[in-house]
């Protein structure tokens, strides 16, 4: 079925209260909002509590094996713990795993399943919204007022109230992106020593004094190296930008940037020069030179591997953990020397 973010909450607590019994087999977030998609897998893990079992998948996992989900769903914990199953990447390839969780005879575990790149139009989440058993959320980054009371709202969670013009402040700063608002709105928590029982303010000023700001010039350095394939500069700015919770709007810079790279790639191939392509596009004149020798040494398929290898690392890092920050960090070093090396 179609649910509103409303209607999820109401589930995720409902099987926080009784066990997947009372809530639907399947919980579907799909569209571009992957941050947003992950927060709301994570409210399901808080509502079963610290002690429940998780169990991680991907599409990939399930492409190989489809009966895994629904095995998974009704497998009992080896020391009688609640369980719940995360699915991450999910797409097209994973139809036939979730026909079968939703054929099952009975599961006993919830699963939540992030797809971001499936669409409303296929197989995937027609499937959902067709099954009394699924909900389905499509989940896109929030612009505008949108924005600024989710991050109003994410700071009453942990305690603060944003003040004046602070939350559309930091709502611009992080591009609406909830897992770096929360990330940016904990450290202003950590620093205020505030908690939901002891609320305390927060204006500009405190942004500005814990450095929380997350302009985009701090990122010049090492976006620009990981294009030119300068991989030293990139290892050595990466641990500032990792200190300032910034590598994941780093990564959708980079993103962007390749992307725009692409769409003028695609003019050179079609036989304009980099110059004429660079002018024709307005690129910042301080980026000119780079872009000029980068059109000159990506080729598009090379373009289209390099903002995979991006998208990877931020879907590393969504999943958290230590091991995931390597990851990433790998994967954008990485870059930088395989254009090193062209």
């Amino acid at each position: 079925m179609k649910a509103s973010a409303a209607q999820i909450g109401t589930a995720i607590e409902r099987i926080g209260r009784g066990g997947a019994a009372d809530g639907p087999r399947l919980m579907l977030f799909y569209g571009p909002d992957e941050a947003g998609a992950m927060d709301h897998a994570a409210r399901l893990g808080r509502a079963l509590g610290a002690a429940a079992e998780r169990v991680d998948l991907d599409g990939a996992a399930l492409k190989a094996q489809p009966g895994r989900l629904a095995d998974e769903a009704a497998a009992i914990s080896l020391f009688g713990d609640t369980r719940w199953i995360r699915v991450t990447a999910m797409g097209e390839e994973s139809v036939e795993a979730v026909e079968l969780l939703l054929a099952a005879a009975s599961v006993g575990n919830p699963v939540v399943a992030v797809a971001p790149n499936a669409k409303a139009t296929g197989k995937l989440v027609k499937l959902a919204l067709a099954a009394p058993g699924a909900m389905a959320l499509s989940c896109y980054p929030p612009e505008g007022e949108a924005a600024v009371r989710l991050a109003a709202g994410i700071a009453r969670e942990h305690g603060v109230r944003l003040m004046g013009d602070t939350a559309a402040a930091m709502a611009d700063a992080a591009s609406g992106d909830r897992a770096v608002l929360t990330r940016e709105i904990e450290k202003l928590a950590l620093y205020l020593d505030a908690a939901p029982d002891r609320p305390r303010e927060a204006g500009e000023d405190v942004l500005a004094a814990i450095g929380a700001n997350l302009g985009e010039a701090e990122m010049t350095i090492a976006i620009t190296a990981a294009i030119e394939g300068r991989p030293a500069v990139v290892g050595a700015e990466l641990p500032g930008i990792e200190a300032a919770n910034m590598t994941i709007p780093m990564l959708r810079s980079l993103a962007k940037r390749l992307i725009s790279l692409a769409d003028m790639r695609g003019e050179v191939d079609r036989g304009d020069s980099p110059d004429q392509v660079v002018e024709k596009h307005r690129v910042f004149w301080k980026e000119k030179r780079s872009t000029v020798q980068a059109l000159r040494r990506w080729s598009a398929p090379q373009i289209a591997a390099g903002i995979a290898r991006v998208r990877r690392a931020e879907r590393s890092l969504l999943t958290g953990g230590n091991p995931a920050t390597v990851g990433a960090a790998h994967q954008i070093v990485g870059l930088a020397r395989s254009v090193e090396r062209r």
